[in-house]
């Protein structure tokens, strides 16, 4: 064998003192810390705490524990909780294994090239073990603090927007960034179907505040089905949420907005909230033109909303009878409706509802045959509009 190669190979076998421990031949443990904290950008150098011990043991030919494998877990718990980046967790128990392994007593002792490449493989494997157990730990930590939060997040917005725990809400408020001494508006979407949070629609509108800088205050979020935005009264924000929903659902055309009056004030999220469902459901019921609803526009209806039992007994007294009629009770009641909406103008009625004038007349006298009410009479015909309304507002005959 020449000198050179027999040189390599005894520098490569060196034997441990038979009184030598694993740990007497590794560094010391805080100074490995610090170094590879220092390689990993400061990361705390704490969470490698008994790695130096289980490479060491591993280099000699040893197997990591349950037990250890657990506490790398709630290492990995402990680093999410701190808000350590996983990139820099990794980067911590690499740093610390490429430079404990000159020192790793298997690989002071290794005897020749095939024992040191062995003694490789099982640190790899080791490492590759205890890093798997540390993310693991972590995104179980991650995952249980998402689901806190989100469960905050609900519990908070249910409170908001039900008016619950006034008391404590400004305070919660400022977690999610809202100031509710100031003026907050209410805006609600309903589309085609229930939006949930964390649906697709949540999530674009979720980053589109996130990337504003200026949306500090605004909080997207969902309630019964309907998409939710609170916002500041004197700032843009309603105006690009309803920009930003008319972009996403304009190509179903079942999609409506209903914009709340300003509130201020804990409780003021909650009445805005309200008035900005009402417009909504006004819109829908009446099918009024266009998709956005405010509610500052849409008063005399919701002060005809506001006392359900009084409209419901105007709607029975006045068109009840109607239910008697060979022509269905709503036939007779898109009728009225055509009517009104045409300036009580036959002609432009019998053309909305792409029938004959001698159509809508005969129905109008019909109507008034079964109720008393006649649609010519300028009194009169105001009770049957405002019947009409009721009716579209309660959903009868259907609702009833």
């Amino acid at each position: 064998m020449p000198k050179d190669e027999e040189g390599d190979r005894t520098s490569m076998t060196r034997e441990i003192p038979p009184d030598s421990t694993p740990d007497a031949q590794l560094p010391c443990p805080a100074d490995l810390a610090r170094r590879a904290s220092r390689e990993a950008r400061g990361v705390p150098g704490h969470l490698l705490e008994g790695y130096p011990a289980m490479l060491a043991r591993v280099s000699t030919g040893g197997r990591l524990g349950q037990d250890e494998l657990r506490r790398l877990r709630d290492t990995g718990a402990r680093a999410a909780e701190q808000d350590v980046p996983m990139r820099g967790v990794i980067d911590l128990y690499l740093s610390a294994t490429w430079l404990a392994w000159p020192s790793l007593p298997g690989v002071q002792a290794a005897a020749g090239t095939n024992a040191l490449r062995h003694i490789g493989e099982a640190v790899f494997r080791a490492t590759d073990a205890v890093i798997t157990a540390v993310a693991e730990g972590y995104e179980e930590a991650q995952r249980w603090s998402l689901r806190r939060e989100e469960s905050f997040r609900r519990e908070f917005v249910d409170d908001l927007l039900d008016g619950r725990r006034l008391e404590t809400l400004a305070e919660r408020a400022e977690r999610y960034g809202l100031r509710l001494a100031g003026s907050y508006v209410v805006v609600v979407a309903s589309g085609p179907e229930r939006f949930v949070d964390g649906g697709p629609v949540t999530r674009q509108m979720d980053s589109v505040i996130d990337r504003n800088p200026t949306s500090r205050d605004v909080l997207v979020t969902t309630k019964n089905g309907l998409l939710v935005c609170i916002a500041p009264e004197a700032r843009g924000e309603v105006e690009e949420f309803v920009g930003r929903v008319t972009e996403m659902l304009r190509p179903d055309d079942r999609w409506r907005i209903g914009i709340g009056r300003p509130q201020r004030g804990p409780g003021g999220a909650v009445r805005s909230f309200e008035q900005a469902r009402q417009a909504l459901h006004i819109g829908q019921r009446l099918q009024l033109p266009g998709h956005v609803h405010l509610a500052s526009e849409l008063l005399v209806y919701q002060v005809l909303i506001r006392d359900r039992a009084a409209l419901a007994d105007l709607v029975e007294v006045v068109l009840e009878p109607l239910r008697m009629a060979r022509t269905r009770p709503d036939t007779l009641l898109k009728t009225l409706s055509a009517y009104f909406e045409a300036g009580r103008v036959a002609t432009a009625a019998a053309q909305k509802l792409h029938v004959g004038v001698r159509t809508v007349t005969y129905r109008l006298n019909r109507i008034e045959a079964l109720t008393g009410y006649s649609a010519f009479d300028p009194q009169q015909s105001f009770t049957l509009q405002v019947a009409v309304l009721g009716a579209q507002l309660l959903g009868w005959p259907e609702d009833s």
